[in-house]
């Protein structure tokens, strides 16, 4: 169901976290795509990088005009500047940045803010209300602080590669960097939460969310059967841990999901596959016993499936009210008739690629918007306009910028 206007009340014009400025020292994944939810929800994200070549997803391919194609959808809605932190007019003008900020995003190696003289102790004496998310592989203390943490080390320790893939099979990780996003996610969630309480302490807080813990905190089946019975949890294909049948079934021409695991819906399925003596099988008589004999019953339903071409099951299980669906590419998922529906994709301007094809915000407001403004910036587009706002006049910007501190979008780029 699409969200509707309340009653009474207009629609707001502006998204809900305009007015909020976030500061965002990011590269890769967790810290961009956190300020990317705080820059749709309607915050201005400013993104600091490095004068030489910025943030490295800019150059992963494909490539078009020379933009990572990835970069302009990851960093949306922001503006850029392209500033060396390791100098002291760099340390100077991101102090000066900050202490006008609500939120500081980073994911840098624990302990590098602080070798630059631009930890959370040092703005938070500029600016006491701000608030400073860090994100990091394995968390900000600990045995594991300081080594080095990628999203695939991350879904490894959290337990997510030991359950994920076929019984038997190699080691194989989730298709997305879940551990990554997911870090993001929760990051956003903090911030925002922190804003909230901001309004009553007026106070600033230091924010540590990891790719670890982001994962682990995943394993809500696997924590119930573990903590309980000390089993350790393997991997089950497209199975669910605890009931069935919920799982990937073939049918003549592919695969499709079904997933019956309430009373009315496995009487459903046995009825439309003309499997009803299932119904009277002892071994599928409730939940938990299907479960238990979830390979033999597999088998069952799968030598029914076999016969027919997966839109037939999509239309008689759709007919019949059991829970299903296909297994799509992402090639229809970018296509996909009921995304397309619901305006899902939108097309963003970007100053060398023209438009560019997003992603939407899965977050449907009643009467605030989403925002949906321009695609990534170039490499210090913006650093002119954000050193004048922050009272450099203009003699001074030029200075910046020939001494290298500071780099502007027209330097060496085609407009």
């Amino acid at each position: 169901m699409s969200a509707k206007p309340v009653d009474g009340l207009a629609q707001r014009a502006q998204p809900p976290l305009s007015g909020i400025r976030v500061v965002e020292v990011g590269n890769y994944m967790a810290a961009p795509f956190c300020a990317m939810q705080l820059a749709d929800l309607g915050a201005e994200v400013i993104k600091v990088e490095h004068p030489e070549g910025g943030d490295q997803v800019r150059q992963s391919a494909p490539l078009i005009e020379g933009e990572g194609s990835a970069f302009m959808r990851l960093n949306r809605n922001k503006r850029s500047i392209a500033l060396d932190l390791k100098s002291d007019e760099g340390k100077e003008i991101f102090r000066k940045l900050a202490g006008t900020a609500d939120v500081v995003v980073e994911n840098l190696r624990p302990g590098t803010m602080t070798d630059l003289g631009l930890n959370y102790e040092i703005l938070r004496a500029i600016n006491p209300g701000l608030i400073y998310v860090a994100a990091s592989g394995w968390g900000q203390d600990g045995p594991l602080r300081d080594q080095p943490g990628m999203d695939i080390m991350a879904q490894a320790r959290s337990g997510l590669m030991s359950i994920t893939g076929t019984p038997g099979g190699d080691p194989v990780k989730v298709g997305v960097p879940v551990c990554d996003l997911v870090c993001a996610l929760y990051g956003a969630l903090a911030a925002v939460a922190a804003l909230y309480e901001r309004r009553e302490s007026g106070a600033g807080q230091y924010i540590d969310v990891s790719l670890l813990e982001a994962g682990v905190s995943f394993a809500i089946w696997e924590a119930g059967s573990f903590f309980a019975t000390g089993e350790i949890p393997k991997p089950s294909g497209s199975a669910h841990q605890s009931a069935a049948p919920y799982q990937a079934f073939r049918a003549a021409d592919g695969w499709l999901t079904i997933g019956a695991t309430t009373k009315p819906n496995w009487t459903a399925l046995c009825r439309t596959l003309g499997l009803e003596n299932l119904l009277q099988d002892k071994r599928y008589a409730d939940s938990s016993r299907r479960h238990l004999n979830r390979e033999s019953l597999a088998l069952s339903i799968e030598s029914v499936t076999l016969t027919r071409p997966t839109t037939h099951w999509l239309e008689v299980f759709g007919e019949a009210g059991v829970p299903c669906a296909p297994i799509l590419d992402f090639g229809q998922v970018f296509t996909d008739p009921h995304l397309m529906a619901r305006k899902y994709f939108w097309d963003a301007p970007h100053r060398k690629a023209g438009t560019v094809r997003q992603l939407g915000s899965p977050m449907r407001f009643s009467r605030t918007r989403v925002r949906q403004d321009r695609a990534a910036p170039l490499l210090g587009e913006d650093s002119a306009g954000l050193l004048a706002e922050l009272g450099y006049e203009p003699s001074e910007v030029s200075r910046l910028v020939e001494s290298r501190v500071v780099k502007t979008a027209a330097e060496g780029v085609s407009q």
